[in-house]
């Protein structure tokens, strides 16, 4: 793989080796990159809601086996779009009205049955511990000792069906860590957001009965048709792209005591989607969302611009296909050393 610039694997940096701090990067970004406009985002969430109330309704009306393949894939990745507008609600990014963000998170995440809050709070997690082996929330590696104490079912679970880990993630979170996202006890909540986390399981619960309901009125038939199908579409989606945002050969981890922010931060990458870019809210441009990330998307472009030049070598940006990394990724990316304070994906013996 190529990437723009990437910093050697024998450098091993600290606090003091960076040649930048995070007011350097943020004083290089225009001031209206921070500022959130509740005009433009509400219109990106409508344009999502009208576009799938379409497809649904060209669906409906044409209610051909030769258009279903289409139609999934087509509203899986919008459902995938409306996922990333709530994603910019859990980061307060979407306006400056906390009771909008909750209100538009709700209505992006629960018909695509995310618990919200329960999501905002876990994924905050992953944002404060990016990069580190030892407390970060998602897609973090596994040491070589504990890949070989796996069973046959895990390394298959793990490795192969990846893609459609996101509903079980839900529920069990990933490997290693406890908790789920339903349930204010867990230990990914603070007992003063008990009812945030309720207030999200509620709303879920009901779009489950709702599930239940249509399922139970037109048939199981029509229920897979016109949710299920699309549904595992936009798994999928989540579950490719934030696998790509951290799972790369040349992307380095750390342990806890060599593990700060800024380095973290920065131990994601760019990547290229072609025309879903703008479909999925520009997802893939990563490093400057996980530097900034009350930065909203439609500001993520111009401010990347502007940090590449103090970035340097510090800055990556895939060069191959998404493809093509993909199956690099899965194929090397299997667990990392046991020792070591700065270390990397390494492939199977």
């Amino acid at each position: 793989m190529q990437l723009t610039t990437r910093p050697t694997r024998s450098s091993d940096l600290s606090k003091s080796e960076l040649p930048f701090t995070l007011k350097d990067l943020k004083d290089a970004i225009p001031d209206y990159c921070f500022e959130p406009s509740t005009s433009r985002s509400l219109a990106y969430f409508f344009l999502d809601i009208g576009i799938i109330a379409g497809l649904y309704g060209i669906a409906y009306s044409l209610n051909s086996w030769l258009f279903f393949p289409v139609f999934w894939f087509v509203q899986g990745t919008m459902f995938w779009a409306l996922f990333v507008v709530g994603h910019d609600c859990g980061h307060g990014s979407f306006s400056n009205h906390k009771w909008l963000n909750n209100l538009i998170g709700h209505l992006s995440h629960t018909p695509i049955l995310v618990p919200f809050h329960g999501w905002r709070i876990s994924h905050r997690t992953h944002h404060a511990n990016t990069g580190n082996i030892d407390t970060d929330e998602s897609w973090y590696p596994m040491a070589e000792e504990e890949y070989n104490a796996m069973s046959a079912i895990g390394k298959i679970m793990r490795y192969t069906f990846f893609l459609l880990a996101y509903p079980i993630y839900l529920f069990k979170r990933s490997p290693g860590r406890k908790g789920s996202h339903f349930i204010p006890k867990s230990d990914l909540f603070r007992p003063s957001e008990k009812w945030d986390v309720l207030t999200s399981t509620a709303f879920w619960s009901l779009f489950v009965m709702f599930l239940g309901w249509l399922g139970l009125q037109f048939g199981l038939g029509f229920l897979i048709k016109f949710y299920v199908m699309p549904y595992l579409v936009f798994v999928v989606w989540l579950d490719l792209v934030t696998y790509l945002h951290h799972t790369e050969p040349d992307i380095p981890w750390y342990r806890n005591d060599s593990w700060y922010f800024l380095k973290g931060a920065l131990s994601t990458i760019d990547r290229d989607y072609g025309v879903i870019n703008n479909i999925h809210h520009n997802i893939g441009t990563h490093v400057a969302h996980h530097l900034f990330l009350n930065m909203p998307h439609y500001h993520l472009k111009d401010a990347t611009e502007a940090i590449k030049p103090i970035l340097g070598d510090y800055y990556r940006e895939a060069k191959d296909s998404v493809w093509t990394s993909f199956w690099r990724s899965a194929r090397e990316c299997i667990f990392v050393p046991n020792e070591g304070q700065k270390v990397y994906y390494q492939a199977r013996r």
